[in-house]
């Protein structure tokens, strides 16, 4: 197995049975989302690990070519975004190496939940959608499907519970694009829920409770 990007790890208890691999947006890194772990709520007695992976720095065009942490370059800022599916795809292959790890070390398949914000959410549903075995579920925050032409979908994840979450002031990814994933998904068979939020390109403290809420019921945590 190739080596795991740099990463951070975060364990709600010693011996896990359930992994959450949760990917940054664009120009942020893996501590992003570390805190929100304690504001989730999840049982005492519960023992997930949080993966938060690092994206490789690299230029991407919207921002004057500048270099930064990004899980692929963004070619045009236009309402379906024109993106390097290329550099996507790689990143996604990196995401289901983590999954790969997390099986071998004994987690179940099906304990094991991508998520992504924005940019990371785009490669989250790629990686999740395309996975070769049945996983937990797939949380998309603020994002949008990049690969949703393109994309060889998985029959093992056809079942697989997706939540959507987006700000209805988002001025990044607006939030239409959220709802034009929910319809491409939804047509393709997927069953998904989706709920927008009083917010901008953001995570709100509500929406981290509905979070660990989803977290707890599809991971089935007491």
């Amino acid at each position: 197995m190739s080596e795991l990007l740099p990463h951070i790890v975060v364990e709600t208890k010693p011996n896990p049975d359930a992994t959450v691999i949760w990917l940054h947006g664009l120009g942020a890194n893996g501590h992003d989302f570390e805190p929100v772990v304690p504001q989730l709520g999840l049982p005492a007695s519960s023992a997930v690990r949080f993966i938060f992976p690092h994206a490789p720095s690299m230029p991407v065009t919207i921002n004057s070519g500048h270099v930064m942490p990004a899980w692929y370059d963004i070619l045009e800022m236009n309402i379906d975004r024109k993106v390097d599916e290329a550099q996507l795809r790689i990143s996604s292959r990196a995401i289901a190496q983590f999954i790969d790890a997390a099986i071998a070390e004994g987690i179940s398949s099906e304990r094991i939940i991508i998520a992504g914000f924005s940019q990371g959410g785009a490669v989250a549903q790629e990686a999740a959608l395309s996975y070769g075995k049945k996983l937990g579920g797939l949380l998309l925050l603020s994002t949008y499907f990049a690969t949703k032409n393109s994309i060889a979908l998985a029959p093992q994840n056809r079942e697989i519970p997706i939540l959507i979450h987006h700000g209805n002031a988002d001025a990044v990814v607006p939030v239409e694009l959220s709802r034009i994933n929910e319809a491409s998904l939804i047509e393709r068979g997927y069953k998904v829920a989706r709920k927008i939020y009083s917010m901008p390109h953001a995570v709100c403290s509500e929406q981290i409770v509905a979070i660990g809420a989803w977290f707890r019921e599809t991971l089935a945590l007491t």
